[in-house]
């Protein structure tokens, strides 16, 4: 097994169960580093043991934890107990019922963990990561609104439709994706009904959401050699919810 090994892990939506069988999949180290994609909760009754799960694994191994949008929606509600329907129809009911059997103690020690988190990891191979997207041409550094980094999905878009012709020189090529050599995103599920879905490349961009809030697995991928391991179908793993299905 080589050391010095780099994972990404894409959105993981309290699916603790789907997360430790990837991980022990990859048989990881602490040696190796693993960047998730953010999006922690929302989806699966396993909120608080995941986040529980993570906060234990960094204190252990090289981690880098991104915002998602369902991260800050979770923490809106922990600190400052912001009302958001919508949110709880997208998977919060599951994390307000989690929250609501753990103590004082473990929500302050949450609410740390999530405003720790990062809105994105640039690596030192020029390789970005982010939940979601970002709009400036000039690259992440240059985004007026930090929260364009876990809500935006003009980047995927933009990349599914793009050109596979157009050359990075021409001057129709977007300006955004010259800046990286690879960017890795979560966000956009690659498919919410897929059991078999794969994270998937346009231009230079790597989608790893394979919809694991809904019907697919929870993919984690070797950034240097593309190798993909994947859970079992998360809803499989939890037959007797609906997770945002």
């Amino acid at each position: 097994m080589s050391s010095k090994r780099t994972f990404v892990i894409g959105d993981i939506h309290s699916a603790l169960k789907g997360l430790q069988q990837v991980l022990s999949s990859v048989e990881i180290t602490p040696e190796d580093k693993l960047i998730f994609l953010g999006d922690y909760v929302d989806g699966w009754s396993t909120a608080t043991e995941t986040i529980d799960f993570l906060i234990a694994l960094g204190q252990t191994h090289n981690c880098v934890f991104i915002r998602g949008n369902h991260d800050e929606l979770c923490y809106d509600w922990l600190h400052l107990g912001k009302d958001n329907p919508t949110w709880s129809k997208h998977g919060g009911s599951a994390t307000i019922a989690s929250y609501e059997k753990v103590n004082t103690a473990t929500i302050n020690k949450h609410k740390t963990f999530y405003q720790s988190l990062e809105n994105y990891h640039l690596d030192n191979e020029n390789r970005l990561f982010l939940h979601a997207g970002f709009t400036n041409l000039k690259g992440v550094e240059y985004e007026y609104f930090t929260k364009t980094f876990y809500w935006d999905r003009t980047l995927w878009e933009m990349v599914r439709s793009l050109n596979p012709i157009l050359k990075k020189n021409d001057a129709r090529y977007p300006k955004r994706l010259t800046h990286y050599k690879e960017i890795y995103i979560g966000h956009t599920p690659i498919s919410k009904t897929d059991v078999a879905v794969i994270p998937e490349k346009a231009a230079n961009v790597w989608n790893i959401d394979t919809g694991a809030a809904f019907k697919g697995p929870l993919s984690i991928m070797n950034i240097d050699t593309k190798e993909v391991w994947q859970s079992d179908p998360v809803h499989e793993l939890y037959p007797n919810e609906n997770g945002r299905n």
